[in-house]
């Protein structure tokens, strides 16, 4: 969609704001274009990225990559190829339902444990007045066979335009980009983590302060300690872009 794109680490990011990759998106809805699909990667998954070539073409092959998190925007100033700025999943999917709600595009939400994306369309909708949420369903489904053919063929029925596909990385990625093919009349696949948690109501987001100093990954850790693991990715990702930086030709 946007070929000014950025390289960190292998992952080439589109270098864009937050209300052009909306107005982007926009766009693509109107142009009526088939299967662009949105990845959102922050510094534990390019991480994984670097560790897993596969995973990296399926993000790169996407229709708009943009930075949800502080980490990858200090790689971008370190390699000396900075990004304009963090845009998070979370908001960019809020913006893409604010025009499907006012243009009229049916959308579908899909992930989360059962019951979330219900309770995410019920906010939703009372928040955004004249919203079409075509189809829930959670992600608790076998991502290929008879169980991933029922929610393809769901999907069809439910004339979605767009379709929030929340399973958390690398699974959401890889179904994306397994499936869109088989949805041709979907124009935009949203691959969004755990955001339907958020606009369910069931998470609540870190508060403005932390996200002001780009400190949510630390509100989460400390409202989940046993995510300590996960983690332990971002110094390894932050010190070996240094690394690379300094030694790689």
């Amino acid at each position: 969609m946007n070929q000014n794109r950025i390289n960190v680490r292998g992952v080439y990011f589109d270098n864009v704001t937050l209300d052009e990759a909306a107005q982007l998106l926009r766009a693509a809805a109107r142009e009526n274009r088939s299967g662009v699909s949105v990845f959102t990667p922050n510094a534990e998954i390019v991480q994984m990225c670097i560790e897993d070539a596969a995973l990296c073409g399926k993000i790169n092959d996407g229709g708009l990559v943009v930075p949800d998190g502080i980490g990858v925007i200090k790689a971008a100033r370190i390699l000396g190829t900075p990004l304009k700025e963090k845009v998070a999943g979370v908001d960019l999917g809020r913006r893409v339902i604010a025009f499907a709600a006012e243009d009229g595009y049916p959308v579908a939400l899909v992930g989360g444990k059962p019951g979330v994306a219900e309770d995410a369309a019920e906010a939703l909708r009372a928040e955004y007045p004249g919203l079409n949420v075509c189809l829930t369903t959670d992600g608790y489904f076998k991502k290929d066979g008879e169980e991933n053919e029922a929610v393809l063929s769901r999907i069809r029925e439910s004339g979605a335009r767009i379709v929030y596909v929340c399973f958390g990385a690398p699974v959401q990625e890889k179904w994306i980009a397994a499936n869109r093919d088989k949805l041709p009349a979907v124009n935009i696949f949203l691959g969004l983590g755990g955001s339907l948690d958020v606009y369910s109501g069931h998470v609540k987001r870190a508060p403005k302060i932390f996200i002001r100093l780009g400190l949510e990954w630390l509100h989460r850790l400390l409202k989940d300690p046993k995510r300590i693991g996960r983690m332990m990715s971002l110094p390894k990702f932050y010190f070996g872009t240094w690394k690379y930086k300094l030694f790689s030709k």
